[in-house]
């Protein structure tokens, strides 16, 4: 019965992907421009961290291997910000006007929905993989500290312009800005005041969420 409805799940959130790809291939073939065609890149990074956690609890044996569940947390926490970076992109509105706002509106907000649910699903399966056992005090620190780092992490890609790669590809410029965040606190206001309320936010949408999921249970 669990992997029937986890199916269906799956259905529905490819369903309401492919509704936002259909909104923006309308787009593209109306105006004849390729605004908004980043939009499907965004939406497959929001993709990977939901696709991790999905593989991961279908696999119950990697739960004796700590080396390996580690390895795949920490690479789904590298991904895991795009799933609600996607939420930024709104601010793309107020600067294209080559359709009529409501459709463009309806248009982004999909796609920001969709990374969202992703976001929300996976991190719901990691908090039942790491904290089952440890109660809802620590599960609750541990949504909280996920959903600081996502603020930190759109923060980081919106303005500062970095992405999951620069782990690897420019560690060192990464590290720089980071460190610049945190030795000078007072003079990045802006950066913390932003981390704090979107991850606050983020907080309360995934327990809203989680706890509608709980109240529809029969």
């Amino acid at each position: 019965m669990k992997t029937n409805r986890s199916f269906t799940l799956h259905q529905w959130l490819l369903a309401s992907a492919i509704f936002s790809g259909g909104l923006l291939a309308t787009r593209m073939l109306v105006t004849h421009t390729i605004e908004y065609i980043f939009l499907p890149w965004n939406l497959f990074l929001a993709f990977i961290p939901y696709a991790i956690t999905r593989w991961m609890s279908a696999r119950p044996d990697l739960f004796e291997h700590r080396l390996k569940r580690f390895a795949l947390l920490a690479i789904w926490m590298l991904f895991i910000p795009n799933a609600f970076y996607i939420i930024t992109d709104l601010f793309h509105l107020r600067n294209v006007h080559s359709a009529p706002r409501w459709f463009d509106l309806l248009l982004v907000f999909s796609f920001a929905w969709n990374g969202i649910l992703f976001g929300v699903i996976s991190l719901r399966r990691v908090e039942l993989i790491i904290g089952l056992d440890r109660g809802p005090i620590y599960s609750l620190g541990l949504i909280f500290a996920v959903m600081w780092l996502n603020a930190l992490g759109i923060y980081i890609g919106r303005y500062l312009r970095f992405n999951s790669w620069d782990i690897v590809t420019g560690p060192f410029n990464l590290m720089i800005e980071i460190g610049d965040l945190v030795i000078n606190p007072l003079e990045n206001w802006y950066a913390w005041g932003m981390t704090g309320t979107y991850a606050l936010f983020m907080t309360l949408l995934y327990l809203s969420l989680k706890k509608m999921g709980e109240s529809f249970r029969i």
